[in-house]
């Protein structure tokens, strides 16, 4: 089943408690087609600038299930470039610098031949741009966006438009508390699907997991627990990835993504996502085999069985 991913291509120096990366390859659209491969094709649409070498672009050629050709390259820009800094505990990152570069242009056209996407996933940007790109599929079947507390502060009515036409959103748990005004993550989760339009949230807890509130019911997913942490930066679009992989792969047939269908597909996002934080950029994903993470999610799957 075709998915597409439209989002950014990054340009990024890491540093964390142990080392430090100047210049590696990443970005949403990067990570989300590098983890989503593992079970489908997928298609990129996204804007780079003439910084954009062919070295990067070899990393992106290590995917091969990943289609490239809606990578729009302008030679005159600059990449998006961001810069980060982690601590001790993982969960406090500063940023250094943020380059928006062709992140302040246009956005990206998706090409003609990519029109008949079926599962379509809106990497975090700003909500008018996801919602332009959202109606440019006119096949599509089923649509998560990815969304952030800059949006929900500054573009909020554009953010409620959006979802009212998606049937997933991905946020974290103060997110769902800036939509809502309630701390509950559950409650949260029911105000969003009962009064703003989608079908399912996803909210990330971080290395506490996720829940899913679903119009269906409830389910609650833990995280893999990965015992060195190396770079989490591209965890959530990992995640991300990996859960619209699997959607778009079961669902090549049968269109109805039920509760217990989206769980699963929680559950092989948690696991890309534990091996994507173990190196660097898209170090470990770019040499993991299918193999290794079919032993992992069995792994998962013992750890959280009661």
């Amino acid at each position: 089943m075709p998915l597409i991913v439209t989002g950014s291509i990054g340009i990024d120096t890491i540093e964390t408690p142990f080392d430090r990366r100047e210049k590696i390859l990443g970005g949403s659209c990067s990570y989300f087609c590098a983890a989503a491969s593992f079970f489908t094709d997928v298609r990129m649409v996204a804007a780079v600038g003439g910084d954009f070498h062919e070295d990067y672009r070899k990393i992106l050629k290590k995917f091969p299930k990943v289609d490239i050709s809606g990578l729009e390259v302008r030679e005159d820009s600059k990449t998006f470039s961001w810069g980060g800094k982690y601590f001790d505990n993982w969960n406090q990152r500063e940023t250094l610098f943020t380059e928006l570069g062709v992140l302040e242009e246009h956005p990206p056209k998706s090409p003609p031949a990519f029109a008949d996407s079926k599962f379509v996933f809106l990497a975090n940007t700003h909500p008018a741009v996801q919602y332009e790109m959202l109606h440019s599929f006119p096949e599509r079947v089923f649509s998560v966006a990815d969304s952030m507390n800059l949006w929900i502060d500054i573009a909020l009515d554009d953010l409620k438009k959006l979802m009212r036409d998606i049937d997933g959103l991905i946020i974290n748990d103060e997110e769902a508390h800036m939509l809502t005004g309630i701390r509950n993550v559950i409650s949260a989760g029911r105000k969003i699907i009962e009064t703003m339009g989608p079908m399912f949230v996803v909210i990330k807890k971080g290395e506490h997991g996720c829940v899913l509130v679903h119009d269906q019911g409830v389910a609650m997913l833990p995280a893999f627990p990965v015992e060195k942490v190396v770079d989490p930066t591209g965890a959530g679009d990992s995640f991300a990835g990996g859960m619209m992989g699997y959607l778009a792969a079961a669902h090549s047939k049968d269109m109805n993504v039920s509760i217990d269908s989206i769980q699963q597909a929680l559950a092989h996002g948690t696991v890309i996502a534990s091996f994507a934080i173990e190196s660097f950029g898209l170090d470990r994903l770019a040499e993991l085999t299918k193999e290794e993470v079919a032993k992992r999610y069995t792994d998962f799957q013992e750890m959280v069985k009661v």
